[in-house]
């Protein structure tokens, strides 16, 4: 089947928003941000978080894991059969790794996890996949798996090459616990006079609207391992920004936000996005604008860690808007008239 190109291009505003500052040791860097976004008020906000990071030593971030994921399933003719098999693929993963090596120069085996339903073993495949988002890579590794395993176990039978628990663009409670693509922590110190003069909040106030809004409300409504306020918003704008795969922010808008204050008497406010699914090489970063606002951020794609680095740009902006939405919510109206201000007016 053959695809003719639009000849409507799709076009979706975006705007540069920064600098924020990014607190790296003892050093810190300005870095401006690319959004992509329909909703003008968005990049406002983010761009109030980010000079309040500018009134400040900085965002910190924290690179706690990376692996893309996919999952298996396969099949025993009775639940002893699913044990034995089971238990020989773990027996098995050395092998396995060499064959997760073999498919890709990136690919590497971080983690195997096995679940068993019945006769049914869902075998979920954690890898390395380097600057690439992942996607492919994992799947076509896991299907290299999958000959390996019915072709040396007679007992097991091929049914899936996704099993649901990867989990691919659907919220799910595994990917906060397991992490699906990168895991990153960020956070920031705000003296209390910042927060009053480009917040208008105090820290108390944002502290017991995170607690309850973002904590209890978040249990109340069911969420997934989630009590946060917009990250998807800031996740889109950046994924539609630089060509990643825009679903992936069913998995990638997860997360908590943390507010407290210290004893100094500043406001500390953290973010953690457990699964953040960002590539700087692979389809739809080669396209030029995707690759101009790539490169912006210092995010080459020949350079080594360069999807660790967008990942790290993304929960920082993300913190810049969560902290200022949150501050606007505690003042009664504003909100509302920041919409119909930049919104009805643009």
């Amino acid at each position: 089947m053959k695809f003719s190109s639009s000849a409507i291009d799709t076009v979706i505003p975006t705007c540069i928003i920064g600098p924020l500052k990014l607190l790296q040791g003892d050093s810190s860097e300005l870095v401006s941000i690319p959004m992509a976004t329909f909703e003008t008020p968005l990049w406002h906000s983010t761009k109030r978080g980010a000079l309040v990071s500018q009134k400040t030593d900085g965002i910190r971030v924290a690179l706690l894991a990376d692996a893309m994921t996919r999952s298996v399933i396969l099949e025993a003719n009775d639940l002893a059969g699913a044990v034995s098999g089971a238990n020989w693929i773990k027996n098995h993963q050395r092998h396995m790794s060499d064959i997760v090596s073999s498919s890709s120069r990136f690919a590497k085996l971080e983690a195997l996890h096995v679940e068993i339903v019945g006769r049914m073993i869902y075998l979920r495949l954690s890898m390395a996949t380097g600057n690439a988002s992942g996607h492919n890579m994992v799947t076509k590794a896991a299907d290299l798996i999958i000959d390996y395993v019915v072709s040396h176990h007679s007992g097991l039978k091929y049914v899936s090459i996704s099993g649901n628990i990867c989990t691919d663009k659907k919220a799910s409670s595994v990917n906060g616990i397991l992490g699906r693509g990168k895991c990153v922590s960020a956070e920031i110190f705000v003296p209390r006079n910042v927060c009053a003069s480009i917040l208008k909040a105090t820290p108390e106030q944002i502290v017991e609207l995170n607690l309850k809004k973002n904590l209890v409300g978040s249990i109340l409504s069911g969420g997934v391992r989630s009590a946060n306020a917009h990250y998807a918003n800031v996740v889109l704008a950046i994924f539609l920004a630089t060509g990643q795969d825009a679903a992936n922010i069913v998995e990638a808008s997860q997360g908590v936000t943390f507010a407290e204050v210290n004893t100094d008497g500043m406001l500390y406010f953290s973010v953690n996005l457990p699964n953040i699914i960002v590539g700087t090489v692979g389809n739809g970063k080669n396209l030029d604008f995707a690759r101009k606002n790539l490169e912006s951020m210092g995010c080459f794609s020949d350079a080594p860690l360069s999807s660790q680095r967008l990942a790290t740009l993304v929960a920082a902006t993300v913190l810049c808007a969560e902290l200022s939405l949150m501050a606007a919510q505690t003042n009664r109206g504003e909100l509302v008239r920041a919409h119909e201000k930049l919104e009805r007016n643009s």
